[in-house]
């Protein structure tokens, strides 16, 4: 099953986390940056495109300002970003330039991908660096993005970035050999295959005790939702173990494998599903729903049993069954006061063309 879902894979995003970049001192760990780096450059010499997402800027700028935590001050973090990105992208361009490649730093913010030209501008530009032979090097402008600092995680950026290209694959690189069962039980072992996000998977998801990184086996979960809903494979794997992306590529029982949807999404409704903030919730009842997840139907004035938010025609809104839970992203047709006042009806509150079952 992996060598079938994996066969092809010319296109593929590695995030690298911060606990594999760097050392018991914070500070970036050579020897790390040179296996990984020789791993990158192996791939690219058999014809792959490799897209790099990094962490470890924040991590190395502390260790470059002396602190021996995660800084809680937002104007602290981003000192230790603009310190340590510089520090990590000059050494990323020294170790490619012995493989003969050029690297390219992308930073971004979340408004760079909402924006829909921009997100259509960034695309353009990853594709050109990649037809050109260049590897992109991307992380989050942590030194402008307020809410990526206090929210964000680089898990979730490389499952966007996997989802713009679109990617063949998207693998995490961590200090774990994928999701554990049993995590620090005598039987704990590393599921091979998740084939759906569910309850039970989530439960063995954990946050981080690092005292540089942000997310844990949570963020790069609900990244794997991402990635597999667009209909990309994603792997989670030890960046510690050598030579563990050629194994990857093999189709090797090497770590753990998230099976994606069967169909890619188009571009526009990977947009709306996972590249906005929404503005607002629509609760529909169960005719509705069922209407719009068993027969392909837009959204009507009938079906929408609540309104929440002050958004916008235009806007992204949820869609949430009557007991919350939200299943689909649209792109709303009237503002919320025209829908709380009953001034749709006979149109589509959420056309089926701008809307995305989750």
């Amino acid at each position: 099953m992996r060598r079938k879902l994996l066969k092809g894979a010319t296109r593929i995003v590695v995030k690298l986390g911060t606990g594999v970049l760097t050392d018991s001192r914070k500070q970036p760990d050579f020897l790390q940056l040179v296996q990984l780096v020789a791993q990158v450059a192996e791939q690219r010499k058999a014809g792959r495109e490799v897209v790099l997402v990094t962490s470890g800027a924040v991590g190395a700028g502390m260790g470059m300002l002396g602190l021996d935590r995660r800084p809680a001050r937002l104007e602290e973090l981003q000192a230790c970003a603009a310190v340590g990105q510089s520090r990590l992208m000059a050494m990323y361009g020294d170790l490619f330039e012995k493989f003969g490649l050029q690297v390219a730093q992308v930073l971004l913010t979340h408004a760079d991908l909402a924006d829909h030209d921009r997100h259509l501008n960034a695309r353009k530009t990853l594709l050109t660096l990649l037809a050109r032979g260049v590897v992109p090097i991307i992380n989050e402008n942590d030194v402008v993005s307020v809410e990526e600092l206090k929210f964000g995680d680089n898990d979730r950026l490389s499952a966007l970035v996997a989802t713009l290209l679109p990617a063949d694959l998207a693998v995490i690189l961590t200090t774990v050999g994928g999701v554990v069962e049993n995590y620090g039980q005598p039987d704990a072992r590393v599921l091979s295959v998740i084939e759906q996000v569910n309850a039970s998977v989530t439960k063995l998801a954990g946050g981080t005790a690092s005292v540089t990184a942000v997310g844990g086996m949570k963020t790069k979960i609900e990244a794997a939702r991402i990635v597999m809903r667009s209909g990309i494979p994603m792997v989670i794997a030890s960046g510690r173990k050598p030579d563990v992306l050629a194994h990857v590529l093999a189709g090797e029982d090497e770590g753990t494998i998230f099976v994606p949807q069967a169909h890619k999404l188009p571009s526009r409704k990977r947009w709306i599903a996972f590249f906005n903030h929404p503005q607002g919730t629509l609760f529909v009842d169960d005719g509705a729903r069922a209407a719009l997840c068993e027969k392909g139907r837009s959204l009507l004035l009938p079906g929408v049993a609540r309104c929440e938010g002050d958004f916008t025609a235009g806007d992204v809104v949820r869609i949430c069954d009557p007991a919350g839970t939200e299943f689909a992203r649209g792109i709303a047709g009237f503002d919320a006061a025209a829908v709380r006042a009953g001034k749709a009806a006979g149109s589509e509150v959420v056309h089926r063309d701008n809307l995305v079952i989750l």
